[in-house]
């Protein structure tokens, strides 16, 4: 009998796993588009990196060739030219009432979405939500897309199967059973108790519990998971207290504690607007600058005190000088003329 649950738990969460894949494909598609405009197979398969995962790019697009038969069969999507190749995919057409009644409806569900996402300021959400939509408003990625305002690195290579057990230990959820080569090339095995799924730049991180650990939850980069089994007949234990939304304004995706600190800076020229627009935090506090001061405003808030935060102020070069914390202060200052020493010779060429 637990077999058998446990079979059929691992079909669910497969099932869902598909679901949710299906979803993805589909709103990746237009609506009325001419055929020329619309994707093929190919040109799906890279919007949808790490979503279609096999040992070969052949195997990779088989699967996700699969899902669009299986959407076409469902009268969901069509192939705008039959017997083409490559094969170029749309979003059928609705009749023009149906199309209307979706669309009030739509936008009920859009007033509702941005009523929610506004006083919080969680445009991030927002965003997401309407990229991923299975039903009510939702834009695709040609009318829709998230541009980092820093240089967007490469994503990182990971190995046959990773990512697709997460996932369903993630769905179901069930332990984890990974081998893992750490930074510095040791390799070992674990059992692991996931407990959220995070993106950070261009590596995907799992927060987990460690074998019979209750403490700490550890953050694992799937990149360097050389193999992973979902464990579907061991549920996965929940870590006392976790909270992802905590976890991250701690600082804890950027490996540190995120202690609090009162930040104090002298900022001018492009970064004086950007911080007028988009404060550092809640409680942000601005105030100009004494006349004849090579700055514009002085701004205070409180941040925690993270390797981002370093990043961030350094990116800043000399738009931004921090006043306070004093220990702050000492560390961008070492940073900066280790920098200025790399370029000495520079005023020579």
């Amino acid at each position: 009998m637990r077999q058998t649950l446990s079979h059929t738990s691992a079909m669910l969460a497969t099932h869902e796993i598909r679901i949710a894949r299906l979803r993805r494909l589909e709103a990746l598609l237009p609506r009325g588009r001419a055929p020329d405009a619309c994707p093929d197979g190919a040109r799906l398969l890279a919007s949808l990196r790490g979503v279609y995962t096999g040992p070969t790019p052949e195997s990779s697009l088989r699967k996700l060739q699969r899902d669009l038969e299986a959407l076409v069969k469902a009268g969901r999507i069509e192939a705008v030219n039959p017997g083409g190749k490559p094969l170029r995919y749309r979003l059928v057409a609705q009749e023009q009432d149906e199309d209307r009644a979706i669309w009030e409806y739509n936008l009920l569900l859009m007033r509702a979405l941005v009523a929610e996402a506004l006083p919080q300021h969680r445009l991030d959400r927002l965003w997401q939500r309407l990229l991923t939509n299975a039903e009510g408003p939702r834009l695709n990625e040609e009318r829709l897309r998230i541009v980092p305002d820093t240089l967007r690195l490469q994503p990182v290579a990971l190995y046959a199967g990773v990512l697709e057990a997460v996932i369903q230990a993630l769905a179901q959820p069930c332990a984890l059973q990974v081998g893992y080569r750490n930074a510095e090339g040791d390799q070992s095995a674990a059992c692991l108790h996931p407990q959220a799924l995070v993106q950070r730049g261009p590596i995907p991180y799992l927060f987990a519990l460690k074998n019979d650990e209750e403490e700490p939850v550890r953050l694992y980069a799937l990149h360097r998971m050389t193999g992973a089994t979902a464990l579907p007949q061991t549920p996965a234990r929940a870590a006392a207290g976790f909270d992802l939304d905590q976890a991250i304004a701690n600082g804890q995706v950027d490996f540190g504690q995120g202690e609090q600190i009162d930040l104090e800076l002298r900022v001018r020229g492009y970064m004086a607007t950007v911080l007028t627009d988009c404060p550092l935090a809640a409680g942000q506090h601005l105030e100009n600058e004494l006349p004849g001061s090579d700055f514009d405003i002085r701004v205070s808030a409180q941040v925690p005190d993270t390797g981002q935060l370093l990043r961030w102020l350094l990116g800043a070069g000399n738009n931004v000088e921090v006043v306070a914390p004093p220990d702050l202060r000492r560390v961008v200052a070492v940073q900066a003329a280790k920098m200025a020493a790399l370029y000495a010779d520079a005023e020579d060429q």
